[in-house]
């Protein structure tokens, strides 16, 4: 075998592993060896291979005969984004989504019992819904609201023993309404919603997680209703999803177990 060969073949077995690791996402936060597989198309043998010196090593952890992405992963993200700004790396993926889906994307974070706007990527359409960094908003209306109190049940808990204010005729004001809306956001992982803060407007939202695994923001997509009815948000949750896990990477965070 020749020099060029052989140092050819750690840089092939590495792509193995990052196509493998590739494969778990928010949506998928848990694997078969069937599936990875699949997503990668890494023969049968040669991920079984793999995935044991993963599970080996820590890189990946395994539940009965399925994977996740291993817990050790956390202590090498977190020096990475050492002495970093995490607005300065998730800037980047907000404008990268705003031109994929041509609408406003925007983090919000949950503080004091509000909503804040902290990141934006405005889109560069003259219709737009206005939005500015440091704009403060109710929890319990519209998209990133659902996904700020799905993931913080003290601060929701509080949230539904408020009085829950009318904003537009979508406005959910039961608590027990608002609870079950806020479960269906756990469950799913994500939250569409339209007119609840404003009329004919719409937002679909998915959860960035920090370095613990813990809630950091919201991640949301917002425009007008009559270019986002809800059939287009639908239509738009695996590249929310996806960019929402980007955020989640880039700062060194951890999906939540």
């Amino acid at each position: 075998m020749s020099s060029s060969e052989t140092s050819a073949t750690p840089l092939l077995v590495l792509r193995k592993i990052t196509a493998i690791l590739d494969a778990f996402s928010l949506a998928q936060p848990e694997l078969s060896l069937a599936e990875i597989r699949s997503s990668t198309g890494v023969p049968h043998s040669t991920v079984q291979r793999l995935v044991a010196n993963m599970v080996q090593e820590g890189i990946l952890d395994r539940h009965g005969d399925r994977y996740r992405v291993g817990v050790r992963m956390a202590h090498w993200a977190a020096p990475a984004t050492q002495g970093l700004d995490f607005l300065e790396l998730l800037t980047p993926v907000l404008r990268r989504l705003r031109d994929e889906l041509g609408e406003t994307a925007c983090i919000f974070r949950e503080s004091q019992g509000k909503r804040v706007c902290i990141a934006l990527a405005e889109t560069r359409r003259m219709l737009r819904r206005a939005v500015s960094v440091g704009e403060i908003m109710p929890l319990h209306v519209g998209a990133a609201g659902r996904v700020l109190l799905a993931w913080n049940p003290e601060v929701a808990e509080r949230v539904y023993r408020s009085g829950l204010a009318s904003l537009t005729d979508q406005t959910i004001t039961d608590a027990a309404s608002l609870e079950e809306s806020v479960a269906k956001a756990r469950a799913d992982g994500f939250a569409i919603t339209t007119g609840e803060r404003v009329s004919g407007a719409s937002g679909i939202s998915a959860p960035i997680f920090g370095p613990q695994g813990e809630l950091f923001g919201a991640l949301t997509v917002m425009g007008p209703a009559l270019r986002m009815p809800f059939e287009v948000c639908a239509s738009w949750v695996e590249q929310v999803l996806a960019a929402a896990e980007e955020g989640t990477r880039v700062i060194g965070g951890t999906i939540p177990q």
